[in-house]
């Protein structure tokens, strides 16, 4: 069975503007000494990232996650701010400080004006495959598949205290970044590490570790790596996700269909950026626009053989009737915002980060 690991961003919100705020030395040195390793700053000081160990089961993947988020908002509390499970802030401020090393030094000099409107936090899941080819053939088999998954996930709705109109801005936020979105299709792992290697070269990411394609190979691990998603609302929405993505990363039942170029690929994130579980994307079976659902449907009976293996079957029946009945994250939270405001947005928050 293929292990599989989690890496979730948050970003501290003041308890009462909701504007993205730093958080603390102190706070981190504290949260550290407690979570371990898996938790690290990320770009921004009021981002944070906290990364899962190997994962064999999907009930040790929730107790990690419930873990973490229980220990964030708690300490987070402290400091008067809540954790926001969220793609982007409901508000920025556009003066954010960046964290300090040389790898962010080394990326903020590079994106300047970019950085002032980077507030994304992003679901990372990691699937443990051994071959160092068969990673470049999943990579190739997935890709396509991944706008599929982005409908069904998308969880940021908002930018600059309004409604972006988009379910996940992020991912239109990211699609400024160089080697974002689709990566193409590769001949075999020498011409993985050849493209790769052309993009250091030229100067367009300063390193390997900076790709923001939606599927990559991990530089750390012997891990395929899928980053479309945005931060996810509730633990269960992120374990959809990671069930969803470590079944099609293992499953042969994809082999054989139509190769999409990477334009039709990242027409379909855009439109499931924009538009959501109700989105129209290119089929990857068939080449041809299809609604969103129709092709969840065909992933799933795809899928079933692997579902049914790993014991995640009902899991993601029971994930995906829940989508279609009370909506993605995104629809979630604008529900929220229109019945209470920010308030309600708070709640729901805070509600990211409690035990039950």
């Amino acid at each position: 069975m293929a292990r599989f690991g989690i890496e979730e961003e948050f970003v501290l919100l003041d308890e009462q503007t909701l504007v993205p705020t730093a958080m603390s030395t102190s706070t981190r040195e504290r949260l550290a000494e407690e979570v371990g390793a898996g938790l690290t700053p990320e770009y921004l000081t009021c981002q944070i990232e906290s990364a899962t160990a190997p994962i064999e089961n999907r009930a040790d993947a929730e107790a990690q996650l419930r873990r973490t988020r229980h220990l964030l908002g708690t300490y987070a509390a402290d400091q008067n701010a809540i954790i926001g499970a969220t793609g982007t802030p409901f508000i920025s401020p556009n003066r954010f400080a960046v964290s300090s090393s040389a790898h962010y030094d080394a990326v903020s000099t590079q994106l300047v004006e970019i950085t002032r409107e980077h507030e994304v936090n992003g679901l990372h899941v990691h699937v443990e495959v051994t071959d160092d080819e068969e990673r470049v053939r999943v990579v190739n088999r997935v890709r396509a598949w991944l706008p599929t998954l982005l409908a069904l996930t998308g969880n940021a709705p908002f930018a600059h205290g309004r409604d972006s109109g988009f379910a996940s801005w992020r991912s239109i936020l990211i699609r400024r970044l160089p080697s974002s979105w689709s990566p193409p299709h590769f001949r075999d792992l020498d011409d993985y590490r050849a493209q790769l290697a052309r993009l250091v070269a030229m100067g367009a990411i300063p390193e390997a570790s900076s790709l923001s394609w939606t599927v990559r190979l991990s530089e750390r691990f012997p891990t395929v790596e899928v980053r479309v998603f945005d931060a996810q609302l509730t633990v269960d929405d992120t374990l959809l996700a990671a069930a969803l993505t470590r079944a099609l990363l293992v499953s042969d039942a994809l082999d054989g269909l139509p190769e999409l170029g990477v334009d039709a690929i990242d027409a379909s994130l855009w439109t499931a950026a924009r538009y959501g579980p109700e989105a129209l994307l290119v089929d990857p079976a068939s080449g041809d626009p299809a609604p969103a659902s129709a092709i969840v449907d065909d992933l799933l009976l795809r899928l079933h053989p692997t579902l049914e293996s790993l014991g995640d079957q009902d899991f993601v029946t029971d994930g995906i009737a829940r989508i279609r009945a009370e909506g993605s994250g995104a629809r979630r939270q604008r529900d929220a915002y229109t019945e209470n405001g920010t308030a309600g947005l708070r709640e729901l928050y805070r509600r990211s980060s409690a035990t039950d």
